[in-house]
């Protein structure tokens, strides 16, 4: 392990640090191809490779990166590093090529690329927890899902199977992941925080009972939204699950986190999801919401927010320094958050369309790039007191 360079000692230092200058360099794409300035040779056209990226790209990055970062706290094994590390990695930056490029050298080789990376990622991760008798087994089998929405979202894109099935379902993983690693480390975090600072009433507490009926509630909803997507019963479904989440998230105490940007941002992330499931449920249900809403404030809102929570503050504990949010942290989060904001008022119509989309998608990847500049140099260097 000390002979690995620092950047290969851990999954979060590659696929974080990529996760977030690869989301700058697609929002800039996307943008310039919506304004007509560059086109992109890809399989998937116009918005379909954006969301593409967005979601098996970037999102799928993070998920690696927390997920081979996790695995030797959850297993108390070691950890993937070094070639192997790189070979997962490598194949995630290839695939980022093959499928912009996939008119040139076709879209099959960019399938297997991209989605066998995932299969891979779920294949050792499954090794591990299975050897430790862990019990994160369940996380592992989303990974897996997520790889199958990935091969769904080419297959769509063939027009074998609905295109709307691999998107909507990748939406649905990522939204369960965020439910139930979110209900475990936010309500954590958040009392570790006020025990510190001498809080003894009110404290969070670990998932119980209504914890897992409020996932298995978002579960069922998110079904109905794959399978029946313009249907009064899904927006009723959805609706109840957005209330749920509700519930659950006002148990936490995240505005008694407000003096602390690293913590409040977990639940500002986590608030997007009941947003996202009303709003989608709302547009099910044949209210005069468009459903980009529903699906902007779970992707741009709570999804790009979660990632940049968990990614600074993983950036920080596994490197050995100070859970502290800096100025262009917390900046950071200020800008994934109004962009957030100004994507969803784009959606909702508010104001001139194209403008807004611009000035949002700058907010965002602002944050992306803030993200680069601090972490890029923490994340490449060894962890305090190593060499």
């Amino acid at each position: 392990m000390a002979e690995t360079h620092p950047f290969l000692r851990g999954g979060f230092r590659p696929f974080f640090l990529g996760a977030a200058a690869w989301a700058l360099i697609a929002i800039a794409i996307w943008l310039f191809e919506l304004a007509g300035r560059a086109g992109v040779p890809s399989h998937f056209i116009g918005v379909a490779w954006h969301r593409h990226e967005m979601l098996f790209g970037f999102v799928g990055a993070a998920i690696c990166g927390f997920l081979l970062t996790a695995i030797p706290n959850w297993t108390g094994r070691f950890p993937i590093a070094g070639k192997p590390l790189l070979s997962l990695f490598g194949m995630w930056v290839v695939g980022r090529i093959a499928v912009l490029m996939s008119t040139v050298i076709g879209i099959w080789p960019a399938a297997v690329l991209d989605v066998g990376l995932y299969f891979a990622l779920a294949a050792l991760a499954a090794r591990e927890v299975i050897a430790s008798k862990n019990r994160n087994v369940p996380i592992v089998g989303l990974v897996l899902l997520f790889g199958v929405a990935d091969a769904a979202d080419y297959l769509g894109g063939a027009g074998v199977i609905d295109p709307g099935l691999g998107w909507r379902g990748a939406i649905a993983l990522v939204v369960l992941m965020i439910s139930v690693i979110g209900g475990r480390i936010i309500p954590s975090f958040t009392r570790n925080w006020m025990a510190k600072r001498g809080m003894k009433d009110g404290l969070p507490v670990q998932p119980q009972s209504l914890d897992l009926l409020v996932i298995a509630a978002t579960a069922i909803a998110l079904l109905f939204w794959l399978a029946f997507p313009d249907n009064r019963l899904t927006g009723a479904v959805l609706i109840l699950a957005a209330a749920a989440q509700a519930l659950r998230l006002s148990r936490w105490g995240g505005l008694r986190t407000a003096s602390d940007p690293l913590v409040l941002v977990l639940h500002l992330g986590y608030l997007w999801i009941p947003v996202g499931l009303a709003l989608l449920g709302l547009s099910s249900a044949g209210y005069d919401i468009p459903e980009s809403a529903g699906v902007h404030a779970l992707t741009a809102g709570a999804m790009a927010t979660m990632i940049v929570a968990v990614m600074t503050r993983a950036s920080l504990g596994h490197t050995g320094r100070d859970l502290t949010a800096s100025p262009m942290t917390t900046a950071a989060y200020l800008c994934v958050t109004v962009g957030a904001l100004l994507r969803l008022a784009a959606s909702l119509g508010f104001g001139p369309y194209l403008v807004i989309l611009n000035v949002a998608g700058g907010f965002w990847g602002t944050s992306m790039l803030l993200f680069v500049i601090a972490y890029g140099p923490i994340l490449w260097r060894p962890r305090l007191g190593e060499r």
